[in-house]
């Protein structure tokens, strides 16, 4: 309750976004306080959204070491109002793809104070921040926490793609001449996705118009997901100290082994709570059945699934 209602904010999709103003104002006052704790070997869970991220960061917040947060742009836009990609809380321009040369100095002493006060509010020696989107920022991350673990979601696409495409149509609102959706305040995100990563991607880059001005929330979702499944395998082959790859599959199918790996790898001690709450919560979810694609991605769409191991 801590982190919802003091530390992470609320995102323009949701209700209650009254309670900004004092979030943020705890906020101010945390990166006025000397650090109340220290931030050692802070957890990152990356991917792409409604890949599983959300329920392995609830699973790890009954870890006893461990403070969870879900999402936490709030605290992330006062540290850096550059980053926010949904325009929740800022009209700035802002970074996909954030790299060493962002971290400075006093960028790290705002975040360690920030995650300090999170700390010694919720009595944990750990900070898990669950924030799909940086899967583009570890060496931003790299440079402000050098002993930070990654945790990198990997999920079939279809089923990712499908449950995204939901989500937009469940939750999207319109709120006066703007609509509020996950491709953000009138497509800001999506705007940002295609114009800073897709050149990066020359079996897309050459479709970069046609691509922009898609309106399907399956179509997005496919090309959010290619370009965020193939950043997180190319950190798990050039970075494995640092990243660990869980596919959501393997995950709910045997909870033991991957949640004890997963200890292991972040450095946590056993926690038996920890082991059992994830064998009672976690069960594999029937694959979603695949759809049509808009043409341009069906390559791009299919060799990503095999790279990842997905028939």
């Amino acid at each position: 309750m801590i982190s919802y209602l003091l530390f992470e904010g609320r995102p323009l999709t949701t209700k209650g976004r009254w309670i900004n103003p004092l979030v943020f104002g705890i906020h101010g006052a945390a990166k006025r306080l000397p650090l109340l704790k220290p931030v050692e070997k802070p957890i990152y869970i990356i991917g792409t959204g409604r890949s599983g991220t959300t329920i392995l960061g609830v699973l790890l917040s009954m870890h006893r070491e461990v403070g969870f947060l879900n999402e936490p742009k709030a605290l992330w836009h006062s540290a850096y109002p550059n980053e926010d990609l949904i325009g929740n809380y800022s009209s700035l321009p802002a970074h996909y793809r954030m790299n060493e040369t962002l971290a400075s100095d006093e960028l790290r002493i705002t975040l360690q104070r920030l995650y300090g006060a999170y700390l010694r509010m919720t009595g944990s020696h750990r900070v898990v921040d669950k924030y799909p989107e940086m899967i583009f920022r570890t060496p931003f991350i790299k440079a402000l926490f050098p002993d930070a673990r990654f945790l990198f979601l990997a999920r079939n696409g279809w089923d990712t793609c499908t449950s995204i495409n939901r989500w937009s149509q469940r939750l999207g609102v319109h709120k006066g001449d703007e609509t509020h959706d996950w491709w953000g305040r009138d497509d800001r995100k999506w705007r940002l996705l295609v114009e800073q990563l897709l050149p990066q991607h020359r079996d897309l880059a050459s479709h970069q118009d046609e691509i922009m001005a898609f309106d399907k929330h399956t179509d997005r979702a496919a090309v959010e997901w290619i370009i965020s499944m193939r950043e997180g395998q190319h950190l798990c082959e050039n970075d494995p100290g640092h990243v660990m790859r869980i596919d959501y599959e393997k995950l709910t199918a045997d909870p033991d082994t991957w949640l004890s790996d997963i200890l292991s790898f972040c450095e946590l001690p056993a926690d038996e709570k920890f082991l059992e709450y994830g064998k009672d919560t976690l069960r594999p979810v029937p694959p979603r059945k695949p759809f049509e694609l808009a043409a341009v991605l069906r390559g791009p769409f299919e060799e990503t699934q095999c790279v990842l191991g997905y028939e």
